[in-house]
């Protein structure tokens, strides 16, 4: 395993070392507010600490998120979808690989050549004309992958992971904004930071050469200015215009970077119609919507508008290019009704915690969902109590709704999608980044309610104050926020371990058994129909490359529409011009077998190992 982080384990245990310190000493003191919404908290006699004990704790969850996102980085092979990000993000396009015909690695591996004369211009271009996103962070990564030399003449994998890896760093002083905006609470601030800097799905979102880690921070800071309206509602005061533009600006930038930001946008509607819908019980009189916050949240939701409709015209461009979207268009036959609901489920789950369920050793398998469902049946109870308390103090249960009211309509959102339009967006965990800053606040909310017990929890027993157990086993207060922190943070290893949230296409497991077995010249074919396909032969020839192989394979990515026949002949009419003996692996390979291919000796590939992404069978070629 390659690892660009070597020291990471050290600064770990360090910083595991001094966190009991510092959280013991300086996140009581850190719920001190000027606010009355914690009137509940028991009454500590404290004073205000200085402003450089949150700024100390806030570096201290930086470094630790960052630390988490950096470690083991290049370790897992791009799959893909990053092969696009990073294809499209030098400016080069799929179009420069020939098809129907045997290649070499270096011609397949042409567009991850970093190209002088491309601009912003060719990267804006071949997205609009090639692609389905938007590209704002493809135009970022441009910019950032220019200040990286290349490895070994191909574009660096660490400088297209890195920038997801530092935005992915920057949500968590952003969490802590949020939270301590939304409940006037550095204590909720700092937990949510915390969180987030171990959230095994946030880790999972960093390492990744995609946008969501910056649609992530664009979600952030949109529901900050959510907040900050509200405020203004409930004060019935004007919304500032530096908040109202700025508010613009964030959801222009967020549909910029990835068209699912409109789920958001669409959450956000539902919380104000519901604080709308609240006024209206409280003061019937429909000049309510003409008062000073809500014309300036007209001006929101029309500038919001306007910057979308800009991308209407090439959104519907894109719908020519379906079948780049295909995947998430799953069937319901059977069982696959009930599909959705455990991949949603799961997504919930690696939000806090995830164990290495996905090892290859089976009793470490078992055991890691063993212990995970043990965790949450202790937990969940413990969380849904400190969201109860919260509703009911009235400075906090406002926010409470607006945090549950975003997630629950995101949620409602994606199986409004997968039942009833047919498009399963559950099936991809990344695109549950429309709400997850969301969950992040409002675990931070119910964990300051362990952090700071109110009155009703606290009990004096031979002299001392005792928490009221409502968890099992008696694990409540600090110990129980330390010990989901601490489930956090072991998850985010199993991630940046690949024993969690693992690659979908491990082409360095397929390349070593073709090392093994083959000792002659070996053809690689599989059928191609969007450059999703040429990412998946690209693993193969990177990986060749990166091993210093002296076995140079010979590609051929057979291409069909609609007819899969064509795909068979294009393979038909290279194989009958290559030389023998030679091997034949068909991988991912949706055609009927060509003639030649039966002159070939097929191999048991039964005893093999099943390989990611890569469904493949052996024909040795020998000579005639």
């Amino acid at each position: 395993m390659r690892v660009i982080f070597p020291g990471a384990f050290y600064f770990y245990r360090k910083i595991i070392s001094l966190l009991p310190v510092y959280a013991i000493h300086f996140l009581p003191l850190a719920n001190v507010n000027s606010g009355s919404q914690h009137k509940y908290w028991h009454n500590w006699q404290v004073r205000l600490p200085p402003w450089w004990v949150h700024s100390l704790l806030n570096l201290m969850w930086l470094l630790i998120g960052i630390g988490l996102r950096l470690a083991n980085l290049t370790a897992k092979p791009p799959w893909t979808d990053e092969f696009s990000t990073l294809v499209f993000s030098l400016g080069n396009n799929f179009l420069s690989v020939p098809l129907d015909q045997a290649i070499a690695p270096n011609i397949l591996l042409q567009p991850l050549q970093p190209n002088p004369g491309a601009s912003v211009g060719d990267v804006i271009h071949n997205l609009v004309t090639q692609d389905t996103h938007p590209p704002l962070y493809f135009v970022l990564a441009y910019l950032w992958m220019k200040l990286f030399p290349s490895e070994g003449g191909l574009v660096s994998l660490f400088a297209a992971r890195s920038l997801p890896a530092l935005i992915g760093a920057a949500s968590i002083p952003s969490a802590y904004v949020l939270g301590r905006i939304a409940f006037r609470s550095p204590l909720v601030g700092h937990l949510a930071a915390a969180m987030m800097a171990v959230s095994p799905y946030g880790i999972f979102l960093a390492q990744e050469a995609r946008h969501y880690s910056l649609a992530a921070l664009w979600v952030t800071a949109s529901l900050t200015c959510l907040v900050i309206a509200t405020r203004h509602i409930q004060n019935r005061t004007p919304l500032p215009m530096w908040v109202a533009i700025s508010w613009v600006a964030i959801n222009a930038l967020g549909v910029a970077t990835h068209y699912f930001f409109t789920l958001t946008l669409c959450t956000e509607g539902v919380v104000l119609i519901f604080l709308a819908w609240f006024q209206l019980q409280t003061n019937s009189k429909f000049s309510l919507f003409f008062s000073p916050p809500w014309w300036r949240i007209y001006g929101v939701i029309t500038g919001t508008f306007v910057a979308s409709l800009i991308w209407l015209p090439i959104f519907l461009e894109n719908r020519n290019r379906s079948n780049l979207t295909e995947w998430i268009q799953g069937s319901r036959v059977g069982l696959d009704w009930f599909s959705p609901i455990f991949q949603a489920l799961g997504t919930w789950i690696t939000m806090i915690s995830l164990l290495p369920v996905e090892s290859p050793q089976l009793l470490v398998m078992i055991l890691s969902g063993l212990v995970m469902l043990i965790f949450f049946i202790w937990a969940v109870p413990i969380l849904v109590s400190g969201i109860k308390i919260q509703l009911q103090q009235p400075e906090s249960r406002i926010m409470i709704q607006v945090f549950a009211g975003v997630a629950i309509s995101a949620i409602a959102l994606f199986f409004i999608f997968t039942y009833f339009l047919g498009i399963d967006l559950t099936r991809g965990a990344r695109y549950n980044f429309v709400y997850f800053p969301a969950v992040i606040v409002l675990l931070g909310a119910s964990l300051a309610v362990c952090w700071h017990p109110p009155k009703e929890w606290i009990r004096r027993e031979q002299g001392k104050n005792r928490i009221k157990s409502i968890g099992r086993w008696g694990i409540n207060g600090k110990k129980a926020v330390m010990l989901i922190w601490l489930m956090g943070f072991v998850s985010a290893v199993t991630v940046f371990c690949n024993l969690g949230y693992q690659k979908y296409y491990r082409p360095d497991l397929f390349v070593q058994i073709i090392q093994q077995i083959s000792p002659v010249p070996v053809l690689v074919a599989t059928t191609h129909k969007t450059y999703v396909h040429t990412g998946e032969m690209m693993g193969v020839a990177r990986e060749f490359k990166l091993a210093n192989s002296p076995q140079k394979p010979l590609f051929i990515l057979a291409h069909q529409d609609k007819d899969p026949n064509t795909s068979t002949i294009a393979l038909e009419n290279t194989l009958k011009k290559l030389p023998r003996p030679f091997d034949l692996w068909l991988v991912n390979f949706h055609a009927p077998v060509a003639e030649t291919v039966k002159t070939c000796v097929i191999s048991d590939t039964q005893s093999l190992p099943r390989v990611n992404g890569y469904e493949y069978q052996l024909y040795h070629c020998q000579q005639s």
